[in-house]
């Protein structure tokens, strides 16, 4: 008998299927400037630009890593689309963008519609909950690259900005004082780590009841990450923020530094804020170094903004009035051949 497409592994109508699931999770996260449906070669998104005078548009890319693992061994896929929206959208708000639009990319061995659209679900999620329309995607099956039940993601992210409001750190100046907004735990970073220190090392079970943990160990690391659009933005309605840095892979040590200019740092205050429980868990079970940590982790702190010291009192209490978890984790301060991040 001869061969065809689904007999070397790539099925099209279970393509056509997951499609047809999706569709309404997808749409859902429309406004009026989608001018496209599922199925074209292109998504289109016409920006209202009527409140920018310079008008910027700030774009970011980025996957979810090895937490991908944890929802293979878990079979849970509903919340990794939010780490995926998430990681890129935190990104581009980091310069004060708005989200606009999102693209996915999912790749697997052998596509499964139901498991497809659990994730685009989650994605779909992620979108509404920064506001940007998922306006298109791509779902690739690549038979015989990907090991049974596994499959990859990656997603694409575009914002504007009034370029005279861009977040660059350029003002940043010594006494401007550091708030910290709590991140949800691992978020999606340093999980290669994670998995060797629990699984590895201390071979914990995926499904360990662990005191202190809300969940079992394996749901606590698959708590999505923190999307900080809707607040953030809320404040830039009001306030000045001089900084803003995203704490993803690297940690505070390594993404602090990234928005502040020359011949300053950030001092650190570790006792100002409470990790969750999931971080010494992973420190005592992988005998891991404090720096290690924190150049590795997020430590229980998701995205910092840099402010004058006069408003501190009321961007902590704005931030309180919409329910974020936020306090005042450090200052910056004149630097003279130190390293620009200073844990104390």
């Amino acid at each position: 008998m001869g061969l065809d497409y689904k007999k070397s592994g790539v099925d099209i109508d279970a393509g056509k299927k997951a499609v047809e699931m999706i569709k309404k999770d997808v749409e859902s996260t429309f406004g009026p400037e989608v001018m496209t449906g599922l199925g074209g070669f292109g998504g289109l998104f016409k920006a209202d630009l009527t409140n920018y005078k310079n008008p910027v548009l700030v774009s970011g890319t980025d996957g979810v890593g090895t937490k991908l693992k944890l929802a293979f061994k878990l079979d849970i896929h509903q919340t990794i689309g939010i780490d995926l929206v998430a990681m890129s959208v935190n990104d581009i708000l980091a310069q004060g963008a708005k989200p606009l639009f999102f693209l996915d990319y999912l790749a697997t061995g052998k596509l499964e519609p139901q498991k497809a659209a659990e994730i685009i679900k989650g994605i779909a999620a992620g979108c509404k909950e920064a506001g940007a329309a998922l306006i298109g995607g791509e779902t690739a099956e690549m038979a015989g690259f990907y090991q049974a039940g596994e499959y990859d993601l990656a997603g694409f992210a575009v914002g504007i900005v009034d370029q005279q409001e861009m977040i660059t750190g350029a003002e940043i100046k010594a006494g401007d004082l550091i708030i910290g907004l709590k991140s949800n735990g691992l978020h999606s970073n340093g999980f290669s780590l994670a998995r060797a220190a629990l699984f590895e090392k201390a071979n914990f079970d995926y499904r360990a009841e662990v005191e202190g943990l809300e969940n079992n160990l394996g749901q606590e690391l698959l708590k999505p990450t923190k999307i900080y659009v809707k607040t953030v933005l809320a404040l830039l309605e009001k306030f000045k923020l001089k900084g803003i840095a995203h704490i993803t892979g690297g940690g505070l040590i390594e993404n602090l530094p990234r928005i502040l200019p020359r011949g300053l740092k950030a001092e650190i205050s570790k006792n100002s804020w409470q990790p969750q429980k999931i971080f010494s868990l992973i420190k005592k079970a992988g005998e891991i170094t404090e720096k290690e940590m924190y150049r590795t982790f997020n430590m229980g702190i998701g995205m910092t903004l840099v402010i004058a010291k006069e408003d501190k009192d009321k961007v902590l209490a704005e931030l309180e009035k919409m329910g974020e978890q936020a306090c005042l984790i450090g200052e910056i301060s004149k630097a003279a051949g130190e390293q620009p991040l200073q844990l104390k």
